[in-house]
């Protein structure tokens, strides 16, 4: 039987320690109600550790109220990860917690989300999509579209506040 070629491991890129510091900035301000361009801070359970994970991502809504997702600028981080095997997490600003599930998106579909997040955060994330903008073509989307996971994700109707009592 013939061998096939060993398929290519999943992209990430690692950030800067500017970066992975800024990213700690802008957690914590997440987690003390700052949410900054729409920043929130991601709670996802580890997939080996069972223990919540947290990160600051940019929660993307397309097409008004109809879609929000999640997209890993980086590509397939841990938190990727886990989140393909918790199916869902928890979006965080302040005392306000949503819950949300969570399914991944096709490469196929992506073309609008992606060209949406560089409109809204390209400024943020230009160095994760290499030379890629809103602006590029179609074509050059799509084919860094296999580097950077999407989430479509549906926030429970009711949220969570933490610190008060909930009847």
């Amino acid at each position: 039987m013939p061998s096939t070629p060993a398929s290519p491991s999943p992209t990430y890129l690692k950030g800067s320690p500017l970066n992975v510091r800024l990213n700690g900035m802008i957690g914590w301000l997440a987690r003390h109600g700052v949410s900054l361009m729409g920043s929130a801070e991601l709670s996802v359970r580890g997939r080996k550790s069972g223990k919540m994970q947290r990160i600051p991502v940019n929660p993307y809504t397309h097409d008004g109220d109809r879609g929000q997702y999640l997209v890993s600028a980086r590509g397939h981080s841990q938190w990727v990860r886990n989140m393909r095997a918790a199916g869902g997490g928890e979006l965080r600003v302040g005392r306000k917690v949503r819950l949300f599930t969570a399914v991944e998106v096709t490469d196929a579909e992506k073309l609008p989300l992606l060209r949406g997040y560089l409109e809204r955060w390209g400024w943020q994330v230009h160095q994760y999509f290499q030379g890629v903008t809103a602006k590029s073509s179609d074509e050059e989307i799509l084919a860094t579209a296999p580097d950077h996971p999407v989430f479509r994700i549906t926030v429970q109707k009711r949220g969570v506040t933490r610190g008060s009592r909930s009847a």
